[in-house]
């Protein structure tokens, strides 16, 4: 089992940052990379990237790619999202969540998800 908690974010105006925190514990959560996703209001959830805890490759997903980065402290067991330059339509729930990587499909599976986390990009 592996449980998640995100924290991190909040009220923000457009061309303003955030870093949310994605905190995971767990017996087996090295096991698992870990990824984010947001889902806005009326939309699809989207894979915004995912990163392993070994190594220092990171995924990042081409719509947020130069303005969002994935990182992590392995010491702390947490995964960070860096959010640059959020305009309105960034305003979601974002979730973190764990499980394999679909290469084929450039996303995660989610196994195990957090409770999200709102964050709102005011103009």
């Amino acid at each position: 089992q592996v449980q998640l908690v995100e924290s991190g974010g909040g009220l923000v105006q457009a061309g303003g940052s955030l870093r949310l925190s994605c905190v995971a514990s767990g017996r087996t959560v090295s096991r698992y990379p870990i990824g984010w996703f947001r889902q806005a209001p009326g939309k699809e959830r989207e894979f915004l990237g995912a990163i392993r805890w070994s190594g220092a490759n990171t995924l990042i997903t081409d719509s947020v790619k130069g303005r969002f980065t994935i990182s992590k402290d392995n010491a702390k067991n947490t995964v960070y999202l860096q959010m640059n330059s959020l305009k309105p339509e960034d305003t979601a729930v974002y979730y973190c969540a764990a499980g394999a990587l679909l290469p084929a499909a450039g996303s995660l599976r989610g196994d195990y998800w957090g409770q999200g986390t709102q964050v709102t990009v005011s103009s």
